[in-house]
């Protein structure tokens, strides 16, 4: 990695994020944001422990995630001070076997994360105003195509303060502020989901590792709930 980022800049950066973020409050909008609890979001979780550390930070515990995942989770909770909170399925596991008695992740991945990820957070966007997503333009071609702010389902809208961040950005931020790892970075994960779905990185996009050899870049949080999505 060539050319050190200037702190200031990233921390104007940053402070733009703030004031949008104290912008909704403000407003009297019920705000929450979720995350992938990965090295990648650390940036934008500081940034929610800098605003208002009484907003709702969602992620989806499928059942499948790495274990060291969910104990990062609880560590970031404990350090930033962070209102966690983990969402699980409705579908039992038993419930999520093919006709075969496979898992759906084997037969079916896009049912699986409609099961496991996409309906867990539906009641949460029905319930509040604004969704703070962590999705960066660098990361995929369905990324790139968003925009800052952008209608979600269920009423609710998403924003994007992270959009035009890239890995270098987030590698300099976290370092100013002595932000850890996730703990499977060290042994070569770069883009961390569930454990059957995840492989060490590959060459190019980071996200190349997810869903690797599958038409399938996106579990769905992007995808089916953003109006018009897929």
């Amino acid at each position: 990695m060539t050319g050190i980022l200037d702190k200031k800049d990233l921390e104007a950066k940053a402070d733009t994020v703030v004031e949008r973020i104290h912008n909704y409050l403000d407003a009297g909008k019920k705000v929450f944001t979720s995350s992938s609890f990965q090295s990648q979001s650390l940036p934008l979780l500081h940034i929610i422990s800098r605003v208002d550390r009484d907003i709702p930070v969602y992620y989806t515990n499928t059942g499948f995630l790495y274990p060291e995942t969910v104990q990062f989770a609880d560590q970031l909770k404990r350090d930033l001070g962070l209102n966690v909170i983990a969402l699980r399925p409705e579908t039992p596991k038993i419930k999520q076997l093919d006709t075969a008695g496979r898992f759906f992740y084997a037969s079916d991945p896009d049912h699986c994360c409609y099961l496991n990820k996409v309906q867990p957070l539906e009641p949460v966007l029905m319930e509040h105003d604004i969704w703070i997503n962590g999705v960066r333009a660098d990361q995929s071609s369905v990324r790139a195509a968003m925009a800052e702010e952008e209608p979600a389902t269920h009423g609710c809208m998403r924003y994007h303060p992270m959009l035009g961040w890239d890995s270098k950005m987030v590698y300099y931020y976290r370092k100013y502020h002595d932000l850890p790892e996730h703990p499977l970075e060290a042994q070569g994960y770069q883009s961390i989901g569930c454990e059957p779905c995840t492989l060490k990185a590959g060459e190019g996009n980071e996200r190349n590792s997810r869903w690797f050899g599958m038409n399938k870049t996106e579990c769905g949080l992007n995808t089916t709930l953003v109006v018009g999505g897929n």
